[in-house]
């Protein structure tokens, strides 16, 4: 049953995720009250829900950490802001005002009120494209995502897809997976090339200019546990034995509410300008929602962004207050 209540802040941060977190620990470093909201029910966003266990190789100073690994420093690190989380809420009607602050309703009836508002959503709410001819067989050797790696052990994967997450799962299945067979439309890949390459050198087999047209289990119909898929190659269909099919066909983002806010946007995307103002009063937002020339979509620049974001709120909440607080590295 939905409770309502009502919470007083100095800035509250719609988007748990890496970029999310950090802002959340650095306006606590900056002396604000935060709470912090996010639609799913865990800390740490896309990385949480998608991908806990794959390799991020793009996060200075770490040459290669696990997603998991890296959402458990930063959520340990946010709460030392000790943030009011609310987890499992989306903020649906918000109400900026340039001299009262702002107001956010969530869909609990919940009721934010804040000095000041930053969006670090990431995407917004996402669904995976469907591949149609795993209809019936999601949860049943189909999967969008790969949690955990440890279900694929010894399987035959067929994974379906030519960008970075279809070569980033046959990168991290290959050497745990019987087999792994990377099926694509086309010859020409949207993946990393550096990654494309590494697959490229494992024992992973290409099937290009192709697409999946029917699973089965091993009598042959789709009642059973998933045993081979059919492969259509230039309109000749070919059997491969498949106990689990990785669907790595990209996702929808959906901003949602957000939408409905008022926000300059671009191309589902928040337009800022070099401060993280958004077109609202009060209202800021960084991360991969972010839209500006020159804008680059990646972890390392979110982080950036979150400090920008926050240092430029804190002005806004007490005139008074520097954009610059100083290093955190510091001594007293």
């Amino acid at each position: 049953m939905a409770t309502s209540e009502s919470v007083e802040c100095d800035v509250v941060i719609v988007g748990a995720g890496p970029t999310g977190l950090f802002a959340t620990y650095y306006a606590g470093f900056r002396g604000l009250r935060v709470a912090l909201i996010d639609s799913l029910p865990e800390l740490g966003g896309q990385i949480t829900a998608m991908y806990p266990e794959k390799a991020i190789l793009d996060v200075a100073g770490f040459p290669s950490v696990k997603g998991r690994e890296l959402v458990d420093g930063l959520v340990a690190q946010a709460l030392t802001a000790e943030p009011v989380q609310l987890l499992g809420r989306t903020a649906l009607e918000l109400v900026a005002n340039e001299e009262s602050g702002v107001s956010l309703t969530l869909d609990d009836g919940t009721v934010v009120n804040a000095k000041a508002l930053i969006i670090t959503a990431g995407i917004g709410k996402f669904s995976p494209r469907p591949l149609p001819a795993a209809a019936g067989w999601i949860g049943r050797g189909v999967e969008f995502f790969v949690p955990s790696f440890a279900p694929y052990d010894g399987k035959d994967v067929v994974i379906v897809g030519g960008g970075d997450s279809a070569f980033d799962w046959a990168l991290h299945l290959e050497p745990i997976a019987r087999s792994v067979t990377l099926v694509h439309r086309r010859d020409a890949f949207r993946a990393h090339e550096r990654t494309v390459e590494q697959v490229r050198s494992s024992s992973t087999q290409f099937v290009t200019k192709a697409e999946v047209t029917a699973l089965r289990d091993a009598a042959g119909g789709t009642d059973g546990e998933l045993a081979e898929v059919e492969i259509t190659v230039d309109g000749v269909p070919q059997a491969r034995p498949a106990q689990a099919v990785v669907a790595a066909l990209g996702f929808v983002a959906d901003l949602g509410p957000l939408q409905q806010w008022g926000l300059e946007t671009h191309r589902r995307h928040i337009v800022v300008d070099g401060a993280m103002r958004t077109s609202l009063p009060r209202v800021f937002a960084a991360g991969d929602i972010t839209e500006y020339d020159g804008k680059v979509r990646l972890i390392a620049v979110g982080f950036g962004e979150a400090a920008t974001a926050v240092n430029n709120a804190a002005v806004v909440i007490d005139p008074s207050a520097h954009v610059f607080p100083g290093h955190s590295s510091e001594g007293s």
